[in-house]
């Protein structure tokens, strides 16, 4: 891929996102952006998926304090 392209993957809630954005981004050599509307608050682990066992640099989780 050159510089600047974009994949964007979308689907309902646990269809295996992550999971395919991990694949993805570790094949080509990407990182990954959270634009989960609960992802970006931090203590908000229960229900929000965040990575856990992706090695891949992801941007936008965690940077929020609750409130």
């Amino acid at each position: 891929m050159r510089p600047y392209e974009l994949l964007a993957l979308g689907g309902p809630t646990a269809s295996g996102k992550s999971q395919l954005a991990c694949l993805l981004a570790e094949r080509i050599g990407g990182e990954i952006i959270s634009v989960d509307s609960m992802a970006v608050y931090r203590h908000m682990d229960i229900g929000t998926a965040k990575p856990k066992d992706c090695p891949i640099k992801h941007h936008l989780v965690d940077v929020v304090e609750p409130g």
